[in-house]
């Protein structure tokens, strides 16, 4: 989502040269409708991925932001992601280039009923993300991701391997494997997953 914005005066002064009526006109100034657009597209402008200052940006400057940006974002489809889980007690993987310790969660292993099924099983899932320190580091995680993974791309590297690990590598580190993977997929990335000791 791109958005563009200017200055309260170079809005006001592109008004008056298309004399045109501000869309949002019932009475008042200009001034008053660019204030209430304002306040109207707050939560679109707080989730765009681009905002362009257009004050004193020529057609020419936009065109070209806007075409690199958008070249950016097909790059993405570029990138391959292997998302992996993995239990310590077994080593960590040696190819991984963002390795994650999860072992700071709850641990469906100690729950009689969950401890001999996995985390592609619904109730161990379930039992996971149940926890407000897993949703929020979901969204810490995710956040850091998200916002390296454009830096690799531009860095030129086409794989990337994040690997989750917990101790056997077969709740916890399999379910928020496959989360991630999900939200991964869902921008656009290509995205493998593999459990690596899932079996053991």
């Amino acid at each position: 989502m791109v958005f563009l914005e200017a200055t309260d005066d170079t809005l006001v002064s592109r008004f008056k040269e298309t004399r045109r009526k501000h869309p949002l006109w019932e009475e008042g100034t200009v001034l008053d409708d660019i204030k209430r657009e304002r306040e109207l597209l707050e939560h679109i402008k707080n989730v765009a991925d681009l905002i362009i200052d257009t004050t004193d940006t020529e057609l020419k400057e936009l065109r070209k932001k806007i075409l690199l940006f958008a070249e950016e974002k097909e790059s993405l489809k570029d990138m391959v992601i292997d998302v992996s889980s993995f239990g310590y007690k077994y080593g960590c993987p040696k190819d991984g280039d963002i390795v994650f310790d999860v072992r700071f969660l709850p641990n469906p292993f100690y729950v009689k009923e969950l401890k001999h099924k996995t985390g592609l099983d619904k109730k161990v899932e379930d039992y996971v993300m149940m926890w407000p320190n897993t949703k929020r580091f979901l969204k810490k995680f995710m956040d850091l991701v998200e916002f390296i993974l454009p830096q690799y791309i531009k860095e030129g590297k086409k794989q990337l391997h994040i690997a989750i690990g917990c101790t056997g590598g077969k709740h916890r580190s399999v379910v928020l494997s496959e989360t991630i993977a999900e939200i991964l997929k869902k921008d656009g990335y290509k995205v493998y997953i593999k459990h690596r000791d899932i079996e053991v």
